[in-house]
Order: C-alpha cells, then structure tokens, then sequence
C-alpha cells in the first residue's frame, strides 16, 4: 500500500472515509460500539439518539463500512467493522474524549501510563541559580 501522499486517489478515499466520522451522531455510534456488539435500543438509550435519526445514522455507517450487522429475529446488532475502524475510533477517543478510554484493558496500557515520567527534585528558594530536572 502506498503512503497517502503518493497518491491523489487514496488521499480522495480517505477523504471520504473520514467525512463519515466527521458527524457528531455518527461519531458517538462509534464510541459506543468500542464496547461491542449492541442492539439499536441500546444504542438508542447510551447516545440519546432518536428515531428515524438513529436509524439513519446507522445506514450511513454501514454504506461506509464503518458497521456490520447481525440480525436475530426482528433485532438488529450492530458492531465495528474492523480493526481498522476500531483503531481509528480509539484514535479520535484519545484525542478528545475523556481520560478512560471504552475497551482498553490492563494490558493495552495508554500512552500516558507507559510514558517515563521526569523526576522532580524538591527545589529550595531561588538562590539566583538555575536548578534543572533529572530525567532518568
């Protein structure tokens, strides 16, 4: 596969692609379905998202293949497609949603727990000179 900027085409499908997360109802779809499989009244309750709107959201979602389905008698499930939207899901969750992330479990540490952390030594009253932190 050849990186975005080496080609107009990809660059266009990813556009695309992307303009698809970029709706709030569609976006919130798809932080609730990190947690797994959902019915659509599930969905309905978590996001506040009403019919026919939900509904609506959920065929743009699928058209994009952002969703899958599975029907069992008159319900219908909706899950994440794929890894890949998962990934990009969790991206944007780490961007800009709250400190815990839906699905990440102990052994997926988050960024800012595997970071190493500066050692600040105590600092005594300015003396005039510059006092520096030890990174270890």
């Amino acid at each position: 596969m050849s990186a975005l900027f080496q080609s107009r085409e990809l660059a266009d499908t990813a556009t695309e692609k992307i303009r698809v997360f970029a709706q709030p109802q569609r976006l919130m779809i798809l932080s609730y379905l990190l947690g797994g499989e959902r019915g659509v009244a599930e969905i309905e309750k978590a996001t506040g998202i009403g019919q026919p709107t939900l509904s609506q959201q959920l065929a743009e979602l699928r058209r994009a293949d952002l969703v899958v389905t599975r029907r069992e008698a008159k319900l219908v499930y909706y899950r994440l497609a794929s890894d890949s939207v998962m990934l990009c899901v969790r991206t944007l969750e780490a961007m800009f949603g709250r400190d815990e992330i839906v699905g990440l479990t102990e052994e997926q540490p988050q960024p800012s727990q595997r970071a190493v952390k500066a050692e600040t030594p105590a600092v005594e009253p300015s003396t005039g000179a510059a006092a520096f932190a030890r990174i270890i």
